[in-house]
């Protein structure tokens, strides 16, 4: 007989790397630690790292930690919600020992409205069904006035999810599933090893939003490289709109130096695309998304465009415009805001109309000799700074 393994011994509150910009108010509640599959080539998160199922007597007590903070800080808020700061110092010297990070994770969720949820890490759907439903049956019994719970998840385990498990995380709470669909190209899923087919992203994706649940697909622009840009921006347009979800999110390529996919773009394997050429890469996507009522956000900083945001079909045409708006220009005013997306100057081409903003871009330029002709080898240097 194989020796009895002894059980994890619990060191406290924990919280994963990483969550969605959408959640950054969120409480993060980490189920899972790590990425079961951890393969993805332009993916530079939990890389030698062991996946590894958290107890669930070990996520009963963090919400519980949790929960106690909380409960202390509402009784030290007045009407408007707020706590006097004389009144936080010493609650902040009367945390439990070991008990500071779930201290800070509390007053975070405190000051953010504690109206959502987060849990972590990748993909805590791998958990069995019957653990994730008692986790999340848990957790709204502790946070009864939480409005929002959410996951990331792999398509590849929720296609092979039951229907009626799937229905049963919806009604134990569970409001919201991000995938990472990345591409709806099968070749340039297996170019980046992705694990996943078009097919499986389009059966998890209609699987979650049959379950009544929320879907927000991700979708990277450039990540087919030069070769397979417009393959990329039609299969990808294709599948979503096979699975028409409720938020379709742009998560422009970055390549850092940690990625497997680094290698292949410094070896002339992987020719990245420039900046003008995502744009018309976008553009191209957004054209063939057709009969789906999905909201597009740019929520990241890594995106060229922060504006290019909307409801299909209502908005469609006005994100078209905002992108063509962008190729019609000369090269040096592309190349302006180029530096000025990266530097965080512009948010989208609307900011160049603001002379102060405009002026600084330039002055940039001109300070670091930034032109058309080296403009993308230093703003993929700055997109590396948000990794």
């Amino acid at each position: 007989m194989s020796p009895k393994r002894k059980p994890e011994p619990y060191n406290g509150f924990e919280q994963g790397p990483i969550r969605p910009p959408n959640e950054a108010y969120s409480l993060l509640i980490r189920l899972t630690r790590n990425c079961p599959w951890n393969r993805c080539a332009f993916c530079p998160v939990y890389k030698g790292k062991k996946f590894s199922l958290r107890p669930l007597e070990h996520l009963k007590q963090d919400i519980d930690t949790v929960h106690k903070y909380v409960m202390r800080l509402w009784r030290l808020a007045d009407e408007s919600g707020q706590v006097n700061p004389v009144e936080l110092r010493k609650a902040m010297g009367n945390v439990d020992d070991g008990e500071s990070q779930a201290f800070h994770a509390a007053l975070h969720w405190f000051a953010g409205g504690l109206k959502s949820v987060f849990i972590q890490d990748a993909n805590s759907l791998i958990m069995k069904p019957a653990d994730l439903v008692e986790i999340l049956k848990y957790m709204k019994e502790r946070f009864y006035w939480v409005e929002r719970v959410t996951s990331y998840a792999r398509s590849r385990t929720i296609a092979r999810i039951k229907d009626e498990d799937m229905k049963a995380f919806r009604e134990a709470g569970l409001t919201r599933i991000h995938i990472g669909l990345e591409s709806g190209s099968d070749n340039v899923l297996k170019m980046i090893n992705k694990g996943v087919t078009k097919a499986d992203h389009i059966k998890a994706g209609l699987k979650v939003k049959n379950a009544g649940i929320e879907l927000s697909e991700y979708v990277m622009p450039g990540l087919g490289g030069k070769s397979l840009s417009e393959e990329h921006a039609l299969e990808t347009a294709d599948a979503l709109n096979q699975i028409n979800p409720h938020f379709i999110r742009l998560r422009t390529l970055a390549i850092p130096n940690r990625v497997e996919l680094y290698k292949e773009y410094q070896e002339g394997r992987f020719e990245k695309c420039t900046d003008v050429m995502v744009a018309k890469e976008i553009l191209l996507f957004l054209e063939n998304l057709d009969s789906i009522t999905s909201v597009l956000k740019s929520d990241h900083i890594l995106n060229l465009f922060q504006d290019v945001e909307g409801t299909f079909p209502r908005d469609r045409d006005m994100m078209i415009g905002k992108v063509k708006a962008f190729l019609e220009m000369e090269p040096e005013k592309q190349c302006v805001y180029q530096v000025g997306r990266r530097l965080g100057i512009f948010s989208g081409l609307g900011d160049m109309e603001d002379s102060h903003r405009m002026a600084k871009a330039e002055k940039t330029c001109g300070e670091l000799q930034i032109t058309p002709r080296n403009v993308n080898e230093i703003a993929d240097e700055l997109m590396k700074r948000f990794i």
